[in-house]
C-alpha cells in the first residue's frame, strides 16, 4: 500500500511557472531601448558633423576665395592705373598692356566675387559699390587717356579727378575686404565652435556607448548570470546527493521557470528514490523470506533424497524377499499384488529422484565454463549405451562447437533429448537421430551471441496442439503402458535451456518425426562471428 501511494504521489503534475518578463522580453526590449540611443546619438554625430563641414565650406570656399578674389580685383585695378599713369607720362603704347591686362583680370575677379557673394547682401553691395566706383575712375580717366591722340596732355587735365576717383575706388575696395576678414574671422570662430561641439557629441556618443556596454553586462550579470550560477550551485548541491535542498526561483520569468522544473524534478526524484528505498527494502525482505524458503527446500530435498527413500528401499525389499521366501505358498494373484509394490516403490524412487534432478538445476552443479559440446556428447553417448545398442539407434550429428555453460546439466540436456528420440520410436523402424548446429540467421536478436541447437528424429511425433504442453512438468502424452516415463524429462530440458540464457521449441513443421530447437550462449573465448549464415 505505500508503495501504490507514492507511485499515485510520482504521476501528481508539477505546477507551471507564472507569467513575467523572460530572458528574451528582457533581451529584446533592452535591445531596442539601445538601439534607440544609438539612432539618436547617430542622428546628433551626424548633425554636428555636417554642422562642421558646412562651417568649413563656408570658410574655405565663400570667405576665404571671395578674400583672395577681392585681393585680385584690387591688383587688376592698380595694374589698370599703373598702366594708365606710364602711357600719360610717355606716350608710349606697351604701358598699355598692363591695363588691359588688368581689365580682364578685373572682370575674372568681379565675376567670382559675384557668384562666392550671392545671398550675402553686404558683400553684394560693397562688389556694386566698387564696380560703380572702378567705372567712374575708368570712364574719368582711363578711357580717356587710353583713347586720347595726345595721352600726356589728357593725363595732365584729368590728374586731380582721377586720383579722388582712384581714392574713393580703393576705399571701396578696402572696406569691400575689411568686410569679407570679418566674415571669414567669423567663419573661422564658427568653424571651431563647430569643432568643439562635434568633439563634444561624439565624446558623448562614446561615453554612452560605454555605459550602454556597461549597463548591459551588468544587466546580463544580474539578470542571468546570477540567477544561473544560483541554479547551478543549487544543481550541483542536488547532484551531490542533498536531494533535501530547495531551489529558489530567481531571475527573468524563464529562469525561474527552469528553477522551478529543476525543483520539480529534484522533488519527483526524491520521492522515486523513497519509492526505490522502499522497494529495495520490501525485495530485501521478500529476499530473506526466498533465502529462507530455499533453505527449508534444500532441507526437504535432502529428507526427500534421503530418509522419504529409504521406506521405499525398505518396501520393495521386504516384498521381494517376502516373495522368495514364500513363494511356494503364494500364488499368482498374490505374486502380481507383490510385483504391484515393488514397482510403485521403483516409480517413487524414479519420481523422487527426477524431483531432485529438477530442483538442482540453477543451484547446484552451477559450474559455468567454456564446454565442448562434442565431449559432452560422447559421455552422453556412453551413458546411453545399452538403449542405443538395443534399439540399433543411428546417431549422426554435425560438427558441434563449444558453448558456455554447466557441462552436467548440458550432458543432463542432451541424455533426456536423445533418450526421448529413441523412446519414442515408431513400431518397426530404426530410430535415427541427428544434432544439427549453426548460428541464428543475421539480423535475429542475439545472433551473434549464441548458438542455434536442433535434435531431429523419425519417431512418432507430437501433435502441434501439444507444443507448449509438452514443456510443463509432469504432462504425458501417453500412458506408462505404452512409453515409461514421469512426465519430467522435457521440463528438466526446458529449465536447463532457460538457465542458460535460451530458448526451447517444438518444431511444429518438422516431419515425420520430432525437432527439437534449442539455443545456448557462445564461449566466452569464441569472437561473434560478422556472418551468421557461413557457421
Amino acid at each position: 500500500m505505500q508503495i501504490d501511494a507514492v507511485q499515485q504521489d510520482l504521476v501528481t503534475p508539477l505546477p507551471r511557472s507564472a507569467g513575467g518578463w523572460t530572458t528574451r522580453g528582457w533581451l529584446g526590449a533592452g535591445s531596442a531601448a539601445a538601439l534607440v540611443v544609438l539612432l539618436v546619438l547617430t542622428g546628433c554625430g551626424a548633425w554636428a558633423l555636417a554642422h562642421a563641414t558646412d562651417v568649413n565650406k563656408r570658410l574655405t570656399e565663400r570667405w576665404s576665395p571671395a578674400l583672395i578674389a577681392s585681393v585680385r580685383m584690387e591688383s587688376a585695378l592698380i595694374n589698370q592705373e599703373t598702366g594708365i599713369r606710364g602711357y600719360g607720362m610717355t606716350g608710349k603704347r606697351e604701358f598699355l598692356k598692363p591695363y588691359q591686362d588688368g581689365i580682364a583680370q578685373q572682370r575674372a575677379a568681379a565675376g567670382a566675387l559675384q557668384g562666392l557673394a550671392e545671398g550675402d547682401g553686404r558683400a553684394t553691395a560693397d562688389l556694386a559699390r566698387v564696380r560703380e566706383r572702378a567705372e567712374q575712375w575708368q570712364a574719368i580717366t582711363a578711357r580717356p587717356v587710353s583713347e586720347a591722340a595726345d595721352p600726356v596732355g589728357s593725363a595732365q587735365q584729368r590728374t586731380e579727378s582721377g586720383k579722388a576717383a582712384f581714392d574713393a575706388l580703393r576705399a571701396s575696395l578696402a572696406e569691400q575686404q575689411t568686410h569679407i576678414e570679418a566674415e571669414r574671422q567669423q567663419a573661422r570662430h564658427d568653424l571651431q565652435r563647430a569643432r568643439t561641439l562635434r568633439n563634444t557629441v561624439f565624446t558623448a556618443i562614446a561615453c554612452v556607448v560605454l555605459a550602454l556596454i556597461a549597463l548591459a553586462f551588468a544587466g546580463l550579470r544580474r539578470g542571468v548570470q546570477v540567477p544561473l550560477e544560483r541554479l547551478r550551485a543549487d544543481v550541483r548541491r542536488i547532484a551531490d546527493g542533498r536531494f533535501e535542498h530547495s531551489i529558489a526561483p530567481s531571475g527573468p520569468a524563464d529562469l525561474k521557470a527552469l528553477a522551478r522544473d529543476v525543483d520539480g524534478m529534484r522533488r519527483r526524484l526524491a520521492r522515486e528514490l523513497e519509492f526505490s528505498d522502499r522497494a529495495r527494502a520490501q525485495l530485501d525482505e521478500r529476499a530473506t523470506e526466498l533465502r529462507r524458503s530455499n533453505e527449508e527446500l534444500e532441507q526437504f530435498a535432502y529428507v526427500a533424497s534421503h530418509d522419504l527413500q529409504e521406506p521405499l528401499r525398505k518396501v520393495a525389499s521386504f516384498c521381494q524377499l517376502l516373495e522368495r521366501r514364500y513363494a511356494d505358498q503364494l500364488d499368482d494373484r498374490a505374486k502380481q499384488y507383490i510385483a504391484f509394490a515393488v514397482d510403485g516403490a521403483n516409480r517413487m524412487q524414479t519420481l523422487i529422484n527426477d524431483l531432485l534432478t529438477f530442483s538442482r538445476v540453477g543451484r547446484l552443479h552451477a559450474e559455468d565454463a567454456d564446454v565442448s559440446l562434442a565431449t559432452v556428447l560422447r559421455r552422453t553417448t556412453n551413458s546411453l549405451g545399452m538403449a542405443i545398442e538395443e534399439t540399433g539407434a543411428v546417431l549422426t550429428h554435425d560438427p558441434l562447437p563449444s558453448v558456455h555453460g554447466d557441462p552436467t546439466q548440458l550432458g543432463v540436456l542432451l541424455q533426456n533429448l536423445i533418450s526421448n528420440a529413441i523412446k519414442f520410436r515408431a513400431p518397426g523402424v530404426v530410430p535415427r537421430v541427428h544434432i544439427s548446429a549453426r548460428r541464428p540467421a543475421h539480423g535475429a536478436e542475439g545472433a551473434d551471441r549464441r548458438w542455434e541447437f536442433a535434435v531431429s528424429d523419425n519417431g512418432i511425433g507430437i501433435g502441434p496442439e501439444y507444443a507448449e504442453r509438452i514443456f510443463v512438468i509432469f504432462q504425458r502424452l501417453h500412458t506408462r503402458d505404452t512409453y515409461p516415463g514421469n512426465g519430467i524429462g522435457l521440463a528438466l530440458c526446458k529449465k536447463i535451456v532457460e538457465y542458460h540464457g535460451g530458448t526451447i521449441t517444438l518444431d511444429t513443421g518438422h516431419t515425420p518425426g520430432t525437432r527439437f530447437v534449442f539455443t545456448l550462449p557462445l564461449a566466452h573465448a569464441d569472437p561473434p562471428a560478422a556472418d551468421p549464415e557461413g557457421c
